[in-house]
């Protein structure tokens, strides 16, 4: 008979640490090694106790678990990240699997799915809930929006708010008016998907439109 697959349950909520240890502890498939309560603590005990898969929440007070499993990952720790959260917006998914995790599963998963979504972790496969996997194929499928240029013009005025040049002074140097910096200003804003002035420098910095003095 094959070893069970060793688990380590990390959630800030003792009530589902509970629910969970006891679901696994009643199959002789799998051996809970441990608990932990947040992210700092989950990353010291699954180099301790080497389980084969990290049964991981997101959103803790200590110690989040997306920075948690970026830390297993840089540490070539060989545990399989599981995520079993509440949260599904792309803001939680998307960091969680660029930060290792091989799976995203929802607490509102039936216990079939859960045992199945742990073996499949232990593998080294990937698991997604339906809802992320269709989500992330979306976004996969469609294609990225295409960049707009900026007009040598708004470039000029964009270097110039990033010296902190003000609107009057950026009018004065150009040699055109106010109103006329403003319009440039929001169609930068549009172009950069920016709100603001350090936004728009910020993004501008990010995409190398322009370069650190």
């Amino acid at each position: 008979m094959s070893r069970p697959i060793t688990v380590l349950l990390v959630d800030d909520h003792p009530v589902v640490r509970d629910g969970l240890h006891g679901m696994f502890a009643a199959s002789p498939e799998f051996e809970v090694l441990g608990e932990a309560s947040g992210g700092e603590e989950a990353v010291a005990m699954a180099e301790r106790l080497d389980p084969d898969v990290v049964l991981m929440d997101l959103r803790m007070p200590r110690g989040d678990g997306v920075a948690a499993i970026g830390e297993l990952t840089r540490r070539g720790l060989r545990c399989r990240v599981l995520v079993l959260t509440t949260y599904d917006t792309d803001a939680d998914v998307i960091p969680a699997i660029k930060a290792g995790a091989t799976g995203y599963l929802l607490k509102a998963a039936l216990r079939d799915e859960l045992f199945e979504a742990v073996r499949a972790a232990a593998l080294d496969r990937t698991v997604f809930s339906p809802s992320i996997a269709t989500r992330l194929f979306t976004e996969v499928r469609t294609p990225a929006p295409r960049e707009r240029p900026l007009s040598a013009r708004e470039l000029d005025v964009l270097t110039l708010v990033a010296k902190g040049t003000t609107n009057r002074e950026i009018a004065r140097t150009l040699f055109i008016s106010e109103a006329t910096v403003k319009t440039h200003l929001t169609h930068l804003y549009a172009k950069l998907d920016a709100t603001d002035r350090a936004a728009a420098v910020a993004a501008a910095y990010d995409r190398g439109i322009l370069k650190p003095p």
